[in-house]
């Protein structure tokens, strides 16, 4: 549903997005995940065709967003960075006007606006004007505008910006649902909300893809993934360390907590050699009649990855 081909857009001399290339099947929820000024919402403006690309390719649904504007931009759902809004509108009002600039059949405004408004928890406020409503309704109007023409494809940047926690989880449950039969793209820079909505994710850095996959995925890229996490008693701590830093399973052991009678350490993985770690270590115990008080493999971090990716351009 969503193509994007080698995607560049250049401000003068600054190169904002570089070589940017993804698709988005329907049934597919992608986050794109990104430090501030990595490029996301440039990146989704051309997507949307907002932006006019300086090099590349946007299909949406098959149709190219520059050659077949109208079509294209038909099937999108869009929620902008700072979604605009008429403040001497009511919630109601501002849809059904929504509505008409989206071409719903004048016979299905009401059914459309109605259903909008279920979907996006608007029922207290939908006959109050935008200019009194709090910035979370403010945000949950006009995400009620990105799908008031059941589109095929959804666009979002930043959906829960400004939300309280218990809105944040009303909207990621429901990007969750509407994932199920379109096609999702949202920008965002809360690590959580990848695991609680995405079936998919990117991680942009400085206008380029840096990673690419599910969240399982990419949480197994980070350092941390596999490692061994040991609570043992029953020799010096220094002794213990001696002899995980001789198994063939292990690069690194780090000590947390060492004493006369045990030793609190984090045993990291030698490169191909995660799954056999923790028997490996269990065996240590087994052989030096250590009494082990916790054995767990670590899953990896998905906001390690994300500073192992990003953190050394921050640097520089």
């Amino acid at each position: 549903m969503i193509e994007v081909e080698n995607l560049h857009k250049h401000f003068g001399s600054k190169v904002a997005v570089d070589g940017v290339s993804f698709t988005v099947k329907k049934g597919e929820v992608l986050g794109f995940l990104g430090p501030n000024g990595a490029g996301k919402s440039t990146t989704m403006r051309m997507v949307t065709g907002y932006l006019p690309a300086t090099q590349g390719r946007v299909r949406i649904g098959g149709a190219d967003i520059e050659e077949n504007e109208i079509e294209a931009k038909s099937k999108i759902g869009y929620l902008p960075e700072a979604a605009p809004l008429y403040s001497d509108m009511t919630v109601e009002a501002f849809l059904r006007f929504a509505a008409e600039m989206r071409r719903v059949p004048a016979s299905e405004i009401q059914a459309a606006v109605d259903k909008a408004i279920e979907t996006t928890f608007l029922e207290p406020v939908r006959h109050q004007s935008v200019d009194t409503l709090s910035k979370g309704y403010r945000h949950r109007t006009c995400f009620a505008q990105s799908i008031i023409h059941d589109p095929e494809v959804l666009i979002l940047d930043e959906p829960t910006d400004g939300l309280d926690p218990n809105q944040k989880h009303e909207i990621r449950q429901l990007i969750r649902r509407m994932g199920e039969t379109k096609a999702i793209l949202f920008s965002t820079h809360i690590l959580e909300e990848v695991e609680a909505s995405c079936t998919r994710a990117i991680i942009i850095d400085r206008g380029k893809v840096v990673a690419d996959g599910t969240p399982e995925e990419l949480k197994a890229r980070a350092t941390n993934a596999g490692t061994v996490l040991l609570r043992a008693t029953g020799l010096a701590g220094s002794g213990i360390k001696a002899e995980l830093e001789k198994l063939s399973e292990s690069s690194k052991v780090e000590v947390v907590e060492s004493g006369d009678d045990g030793i609190t350490a984090r045993i990291a993985p030698a490169k191909g050699k995660a799954d056999k770690l923790s028997a490996a270590v269990y065996g240590v115990c087994k052989e030096k009649n250590l009494t082990v008080h916790e054995l767990k493999v670590e899953e990896g971090r998905l906001d390690l990855l994300f500073r192992e990716l990003t953190k050394k351009d921050a640097d520089k």
